[in-house]
């Protein structure tokens, strides 16, 4: 069956940066970074859009979601990073800092903020305060590119402009680790257990243990690949580059096993959902794309009518219609398009609660 995603309008420029929230009662979200300094939440299985934090002053660069997706924030060429009320839209903190801040992770807890920022500096915020950074790692002789809680809040790992990955201990402020790579790493990426590591620098995608950082296994991508996801049950691996296209891996044996356009420019960012069943894509081409784990598979908008179900009847036909499948001969091979590709879905707010103010 064909690939077709689902194609999320609303921002202006280049979609740089994503990030999922964990499973809640209300579902998932998703909210992304882009060079328009508009930071967007929307749905994370429809892409239904939920609301715009406006604020930033400058092109944001990253962004979080906690678990609960309660709290949001991002990360800006302003020199700020800030904390948003995810259900109310208001801003909570803004974190100065002395240069462009590119990218911003929560703890577990939602308890503190790390930040990473062209100061080459990793910082620590205690969000149960004022937002006062506790603690600051210096060492990277580049801009830092991300930075993720990990060890169970016990350390800190960072991705830099250095050709550099390094693990801090937040008991010591130590850097107690360190990996060298041969050009720049561009996403990092902890899986959802916790204990593997997806690194991507020039046209390799790589994986570590999070526990000793020794490299698990590297696989080469035909193009210079900026992000790469790991599935929760660590089985494929989805990314993509410079080229335009999607790749998808088997992270066990590294073959792979399908590519596809969709972009119409360079891909930035990827991510699984937290159920694993679609994945997120940002590109150049300044949209988010949703692409179907399973194809085929009904799920979010994606509606797929089996061809043992169509025949020439006319309830039939109506059904064909609603799924935005031609009726085709039984036993024939069709191509399921999510529902929106025949009449655009208006946007959704999950409940009444969960709306972000947006101008």
């Amino acid at each position: 069956m064909k690939q077709i995603p689902l194609t999320c309008s609303g921002h202006t420029r280049p979609v740089v940066h994503l990030d999922f929230s964990g499973l809640t009662e209300c579902g998932y979200f998703l909210i992304s970074a882009c060079k328009d300094g508009k930071p967007m939440l929307r749905m994370g299985d429809t892409g239904d859009w939920v609301g715009t934090f406006e604020g930033h002053k400058g092109a944001v660069w990253g962004v979080a979601l906690n678990d609960s997706a309660t709290l949001a924030a991002s990360g800006a060429a302003d020199f700020t990073g800030k904390i948003w009320n995810a259900v109310t839209g208001e801003e909570v903190h803004s974190l100065q800092h002395n240069h462009i801040v590119k990218t911003v992770a929560f703890s577990h807890d939602s308890q503190y903020l790390v930040t990473g920022s062209n100061e080459k500096l990793v910082r620590v915020f205690d969000l149960s305060s004022d937002g006062k950074a506790l603690e600051s790692y210096a060492g990277h002789a580049g801009a830092v590119k991300r930075a993720l809680f990990c060890r169970n809040e016990k350390c800190v790992v960072s991705c830099a402009d250095d050709k550099s990955m390094r693990l801090w201990d937040r008991s010591t402020g130590q850097e107690v680790s360190r990996v060298e790579f041969s050009s720049h790493p561009n996403g990092l990426e902890l899986s959802k257990d916790g204990s593997i590591l997806t690194v991507t620098y020039g046209n390799c995608t790589a994986f570590y243990d999070m526990e000793t950082l020794t490299q698990l296994k590297e696989i080469t991508i035909p193009t210079r690949v900026s992000s790469a996801s790991l599935h929760p049950d660590k089985h494929i691996f989805v990314c993509g580059g410079e080229d335009f296209k999607m790749y998808k891996y088997d992270y066990i044996t590294g073959n792979e096993i399908e590519s596809f356009k969709g972009h119409f420019g360079p891909v930035h960012s990827v991510s699984f959902s937290p159920d694993g069943e679609l994945y997120a894509s940002g590109s150049e081409d300044g949209t988010l794309r949703l692409w179907q784990t399973t194809v085929g598979k009904t799920y979010g908008l994606w509606k797929c009518t089996e061809p043992t179900d169509l025949n020439n009847s006319t309830s039939n036909t109506a059904t064909a219609a609603v799924a935005g499948v031609t009726p085709a001969p039984t036993n024939a091979a069709i191509s399921c398009p999510p529902v929106a590709a025949a009449a655009p879905v208006p946007a959704a707010t999950p409940n009444a609660n969960r709306e972000v103010t947006a101008n």
